[in-house]
């Protein structure tokens, strides 16, 4: 039951009323089963490392009120407002991405964090989903005059977002992002010709990566023949999924989380898996799969090409990730660092992921948008 009035004239009563309330219930819970699955696994990998069981458990819980207050707050922006935050934040964040070549930490040989404050932060999260509602914008404006060079600075952008990535080097995420972009340009009229040159592009990009870094050539050679190499952490994974079988262990009755080095972020999936069984894992998957259709069917007939584009992005943002993490905990795709949105470990993934959740129950407020301004 809601204190506020279908009349209310307050900012917060035609929030309230115009958010997608549905979104925002699933959004919770994903909050909570993180919250959950980080009690799960974090103590296994902390000790293991040789620091206090819930030093990772304190740290998450950290980030999960500044991340709630994110997500509120972007909710209530217009769309002039997402657009003008996303710009902002993606010129700061490329400066950041910038700087990880020369002041970043590394881990695992990337230089994707920097130390601010006695806290590391990864700002390529940052960039992701406002990159989507920067280059929805400028596809938005080409199509509305064909003489603003709108394609031309989206293309742009993501050359130099790509190139920042790929020095890290991050080629995971420069595949995602790309596949953002084209997703955005094909939605906005992408010919079949592009359609067809910007596939041979990105073969070529992903067979370029396989002979320049010696890391993306070992994964797919792992995933091709998981005999030629080390392929424990997978394997593990799919142990966790066979010892859990339908209904799991039981709450903290996993064992998984205390040999796999990533159980606490890459491969938290198979640790709920495990200890809650497949079922729970299905659940987690529904819950994903959820935010994405609801968020679709919500633009499917908007409009405003700019709504329609950045939503489209940012859920196929959303989605992807998932589906790469998932999918590689399964054996389904070959190993990369991703994290699952709003359950694995790291701060930077947990705000970043409000973020660009933010902004899609912004943009698909019903019947208090404005569009009175492109800037």
């Amino acid at each position: 039951m809601t204190s506020f009035s279908r009349t209310d004239p307050s900012i917060l009563g035609r929030w309230w009323w115009t958010l997608d309330r549905w979104a925002l219930l699933v959004l919770t819970l994903l909050f909570a089963v993180g919250a959950i699955l980080t009690v799960a696994a974090s103590p296994g990998a902390a000790s293991r490392i040789g620091l206090e069981p819930f030093y990772f458990v304190r740290h998450q819980f950290a980030f999960m009120a500044p991340a709630v207050m994110v997500l509120l707050a972007v909710s209530m922006l217009s769309p002039r407002g997402v657009r003008r935050m996303a710009v902002l934040t993606l010129g700061g964040g490329l400066i950041l991405v910038a700087a990880t070549s020369f002041a970043g930490i590394e881990v695992k040989g990337a230089s994707r964090w920097l130390s601010l404050g006695g806290f590391t932060f990864q700002p390529s999260e940052f960039v992701k989903p406002c990159f989507a509602v920067v280059a929805a914008w400028m596809f938005a404006e080409y199509r509305q005059s064909a003489n603003f060079p709108g394609r031309a600075i989206a293309s742009a952008l993501l050359l130099i977002v790509v190139a920042l990535l790929l020095l890290q080097p991050d080629f995971g995420m420069a595949v995602t992002v790309t596949a953002v972009w084209f997703v955005q340009f094909f939605l906005a009229g992408l010919s079949l010709w592009w359609v067809g040159l910007s596939l041979a592009l990105t073969l070529g990009l992903v067979t370029a990566a396989y002979s320049i870094f010696p890391h993306v050539a070992k994964r797919i050679d792992l995933f091709i023949d998981p005999t030629s190499g080390d392929s424990y952490q997978v394997t593990t994974s799919l142990k966790a999924f066979q010892q859990g079988g339908l209904l799991g262990k039981g709450p903290g009755e996993g064992v998984v989380k205390g040999y796999l080095p990533d159980a606490h972020t890459d491969f938290i999936f198979a640790v709920a898996a495990e200890e809650f069984g497949m079922l729970a894992a299905l659940a987690i998957v529904g819950l994903f799969a959820f935010i994405v259709l609801r968020g679709l069917t919500r633009v499917v007939r908007e409009a405003d090409l700019f709504v329609l584009l950045a939503v489209s992005g940012l859920l196929t943002q959303f989605g992807l990730q998932a589906l790469i993490n998932m999918g590689v905990t399964v054996q389904l795709l070959p190993a990369k660092g991703m994290t699952l949105p709003f359950v694995s470990y790291g701060g930077s993934s947990l705000i970043a992921s409000a973020l660009g959740m933010g902004m899609v129950l912004a943009l698909t407020r019903s019947g208090y948008r404005d569009k009175v301004s492109p800037v």
